[in-house]
């Protein structure tokens, strides 16, 4: 018998286009002679499999079944929904709590890393991992944040919502008459919770590197890749635009880089007690050589010119193996 994945898409923000590029190659790579795969769409108008003939099939919310021709339960959920509910541990609290494995981060952590003020608190004393000077802001803040910000920070600073994902509400600020607008843009942004993080620049290389546990219990660290972009930093733009950044895959990292970023991102892993795939965010400052983390994604992107894809081909594996690996990890 085939295993039965319901192969989860969509979300509830903007990031739901990408989620479903992100699913529809994952769906492509996947072994059908071992995986029954149903992609199911969760929007804010139903969660549904919609099947070859465009024939729409509501999920039952019970036990997350589906009715077609007979009932159907799944074995295992793949989630590709960035996000929320898909990163931010909406949908693997109900996951748990109808007993379905899943192949993401669980509830707990996911929702912890979703804030990334409240990850910087967990991570922020890993060996060889430094993290940026910030603030963290709250909507209660809001009125006085301004003066807040110049008081503890120094120029240049990113401001950026605390959750959220794909760089949206992003800025960079190179003076203090650019603060306050960057700073509603940030409060403002869609689903983000109200929650503001700002953060000394550092100057260096940026880098993105995923990471899994494979069935056999095993961290894998991927090769990592480095982020060249000629917009101001990597923002939404840079990240789905063609032509506006160079990704090199694997990164020109030395011996002694190569292994301390190794290192650091298990701690990273461990620490947060992740599970599945995640990928970590992070920069070589330039004139110290020390890692600065920017942040952690626990549904990363799954195009085939994202981050994961790029690094699981740099590895000498094939997505398909990949893909299988992340699913016979979330059934054991």
């Amino acid at each position: 018998m085939k295993t039965k994945v319901a192969l989860i898409t969509g979300g509830y923000t903007g990031e739901a286009e990408v989620s479903f590029k992100s699913s529809a190659f994952v769906y492509s790579q996947l072994d059908k002679e071992k995986y029954e795969v149903y992609p199911i769409a969760i929007n804010l108008d139903g969660w549904y499999y919609t099947d070859d003939q465009g024939n729409r099939h509501e999920i039952d919310r019970q036990d997350f079944s589906l009715d077609i021709n007979g009932k159907i339960n799944f074995d295992v959920a793949f989630i590709i929904l960035h996000g929320t509910p898909g990163e931010d541990g909406r949908i693997q609290g109900y996951f748990d709590m109808i007993g379905l494995p899943y192949t993401s981060c669980s509830a707990l952590t996911s929702a912890l890393t979703m804030n990334k003020g409240y990850t910087k608190a967990i991570i922020q004393d890993i060996p060889q991992l430094y993290v940026a000077k910030s603030v963290l802001l709250f909507e209660a803040h809001r009125a006085d944040a301004f003066n807040t910000v110049k008081e503890k920070l120094v120029l240049p600073l990113f401001v950026k919502p605390n959750a959220g994902g794909s760089s949206i509400g992003m800025s960079k600020v190179k003076s203090w008459d650019a603060l306050q607008e960057a700073l509603d843009n940030a409060y403002d942004a869609e689903n983000t919770g109200k929650q503001v993080l700002v953060e000394e620049f550092v100057v260096g290389r940026e880098f993105s590197q995923g990471i899994y546990r494979n069935p056999q219990g095993e961290l894998q660290v991927l090769p990592a890749t480095e982020v060249r972009t000629t917009r101001e930093f990597f923002d939404f733009e840079a990240k789905y635009t063609p032509g506006l950044t160079e990704e090199i895959t694997p990164a020109d990292l030395n011996a002694d880089q190569k292994s301390r970023a190794d290192e650091i991102i298990k701690e990273i892993y461990i620490r947060l007690n992740c599970s599945g795939m995640v990928r970590v965010d992070f920069f070589l400052e330039n004139e110290t050589d020390k890692f600065f983390f920017i942040e952690i994604n626990t549904v990363p992107g799954q195009t085939p010119q994202s981050f994961i894809p790029q690094q699981v081909r740099a590895s000498d594996r094939t997505e398909t193996a990949f893909y299988g690996e992340l699913i016979e990890a979330a059934l054991k």
